[in-house]
């Protein structure tokens, strides 16, 4: 194994910048990239053949689109987080991955240090959003407050999450970390990580964001859990 260390692919048509975020990457004591891919058909292939923990994905490749690539990925081997790093924040890459199952998405403007923490982050099962990317799926939320509203009925009935688990989805939807959910119901990180896992299951989600927006669209949480923390 790698003694512990987080393990990366990096999925990127453009060599400069591939070769780029491998170099910071492995910097850092605790990661390492054990592969690279030029398109998202390469991507999915090295996620079959290595099992890494975080898959780090442009939208814009050859042969297979990240998003193509995502929902691969997620079906083959739902324990590798996706992280998205791309140039792109138009709504519909956004949603569309979002829905596809990653844990992240940054664009390429975000300080190095930025995406060296989201690595972290995604691999411990904390989504990771852009500021603009967050902007975005608020506005969409909030533009559809009423269609949300009229879920909460037949919808909502059609999963049934414990009480503990809609607090622990509501604490995830305000951006809190496991640890800071943990800390909010006095219980422990692998409590909070048993809980989130039966969310996952119960919503069909493949991630914490989209575990939080399927809530937001089945009523079951509330916009307000959106906008705080």
């Amino acid at each position: 194994m790698s003694g512990g260390k987080i393990r990366v692919i990096i999925a990127e048509d453009h060599a400069v910048v591939r070769e780029g975020t491998r170099e910071l990457i492995e910097r850092e004591p605790d990661i390492e990239v054990v592969g690279e891919a030029t398109n998202g058909a390469e991507a999915v292939a090295l996620v079959e053949q290595l099992g890494p923990d975080v898959a780090i994905v442009d939208i814009s490749m050859p042969v297979m689109t990240g998003i193509e690539a995502t929902e691969r990925i997620k079906a083959i081997r739902p324990a590798t987080a996706v992280l998205i790093l791309t140039a792109y924040d138009d709504d519909q890459y956004v949603f569309a991955l979002l829905k596809a199952g990653a844990s992240g998405y940054l664009l390429k403007d975000v300080p190095s240090a930025e995406v060296v923490r989201a690595v972290r982050l995604v691999h411990a099962g904390e989504p990771v959003l852009h500021a603009a990317i967050a902007r975005k799926v608020l506005a969409r939320f909030s533009s559809e407050r009423g269609s949300v509203s009229t879920l909460t009925g037949a919808a909502s009935q059609a999963v049934h999450l414990t009480e503990r688990e809609l607090e622990v989805l509501q604490l995830a939807a305000s951006g809190k970390t496991n640890a800071q959910i943990a800390g909010c119901l006095f219980f422990s990180v692998r409590t909070v990580q048993v809980h989130m896992t039966h969310i996952f299951d119960k919503l069909e989600a493949g991630s914490r964001t989209e575990a939080v927006i399927t809530g937001l669209k089945r009523g079951l949480i509330s916009l307000d859990h959106l906008d705080e923390g």
